[in-house]
């Protein structure tokens, strides 16, 4: 395996990792910070506020975007299998 083949493929894979982090995370990040706007407005402190709507998100934004997300997983995975014949000689 040359240097190039590895850092290509090490690449592939940070780069599907951010993404899909990113995708996940991102919606999150959102509702968070409008959660926090309005308990800084109303001065309200209450944990369950902040969690549980970022909970939600999360777990909404997993079920509308899985089926992406597998599908990216699995096409680099299968990118994987096809080239093991130049990774290895």
């Amino acid at each position: 395996m040359t240097p190039e083949i590895a850092l290509q493929l090490f690449g592939d894979a940070f780069y599907l990792t951010v993404v899909m982090v990113a995708v996940i995370v991102g919606p999150s990040l959102g509702v968070g910070l409008i959660v926090s706007t309005f308990q800084a407005a109303t001065q309200i402190n209450e944990q369950t506020l902040s969690f549980l709507p970022r909970l939600l998100v999360t777990i909404g934004t997993i079920m509308v975007t899985g089926p992406w997300l597998i599908q990216e997983l699995t096409d680099l995975f299968n990118h994987l299998m096809i080239i093991i014949p130049e990774v290895i000689g």
